[in-house]
């Protein structure tokens, strides 16, 4: 099951999209799913972020490609940061390149969805807790990032958490193949296999640090690839089994 967020009539809904269409739900996904007996035209809504979500938990090193393109030890344990919320974006909606940042890249990447309130879970109680699974932009500016040191500067400007189309619930997310187009050209090719911590582990570890409540975000890292960025420049995450996540870059 396909669940997107969307604008339709000034009045922002989830609802079920079913090929070309989309049935609004009564109320969140995290409710209950009750859709309604309308089925409004896909190209008629503006699909906005799938969730709004509290807080994004990030993965710093989480592929083994990735590790070695950085020159980096593979972590023992999860490497996690936050980006703020109101860094999300939604498809299609412009990416901003601020002033002040000399270097901007894209991170293609597989993100969680939870799907309840969710504290000190075990690893094989994980995927109760999860909702489905979007695609995710962790956009970075990585001058800033070399300059900090730490990343919450680098990674916490506004439109630096792109993610969608929508949600899939469906999904195993264990080995699906992940690629990042620029321009129409493939900069980022890996599979979810290669991830050295599961969703599943990332959910539990972090629920032990912090309490995920329904609509949270944890994306689950890069892989090797990453590189900068223009102004004009069209970016897209495609994810196995989920979709395109298109968004473009713009001067700030």
């Amino acid at each position: 099951m396909r669940i997107a967020r969307f604008l339709f009539d000034g009045r922002v809904k989830y609802g079920i999209v079913e090929g070309e269409g989309i049935r609004p739900l009564e109320g969140t996904p995290f409710e209950g799913i009750s859709p309604a007996d309308e089925r409004l035209p896909l190209g008629e809504v503006k699909l906005l972020s799938p969730v709004s979500p509290s807080k994004i938990v990030a993965l710093g090193l989480n592929y083994r490609d990735h590790a070695e393109e950085m020159k980096q030890r593979l972590p023992s344990e999860p490497l996690i940061f936050l980006k703020p919320s109101t860094a999300v974006i939604g498809p299609e909606e412009p990416i901003v390149y601020p002033p002040s940042v000399g270097r901007l890249d894209y991170e293609g990447e597989l993100a969680v969805v939870v799907g309840k309130k969710a504290k000190d879970v075990p690893p094989e109680e994980a995927e109760d807790y999860i909702l489905g699974y979007t695609c995710f932009n962790d956009v970075t500016a990585r001058d800033i990032q070399r300059r900090d040191g730490q990343w919450t500067r680098a990674k916490g400007f506004d439109t630096f958490a792109p993610m969608g189309p929508w949600i899939e619930t469906e999904l195993d997310p264990l080995d699906l193949r992940l690629e990042t187009y620029l321009n129409g050209q493939l900069r980022q090719s890996s599979h979810t296999s290669r991830l050295i911590f599961s969703p599943y582990e990332l959910v539990s570890f972090v629920s032990h640090v912090m309490t995920l409540l329904p609509g949270d975000v944890i994306a689950t890292g890069t892989p090797s690839g990453v590189g900068p960025m223009e102004v004009g420049d069209r970016v897209e995450v495609v994810i196995e089994g989920i979709g395109r996540l298109v968004n473009s870059v713009i001067r700030g």
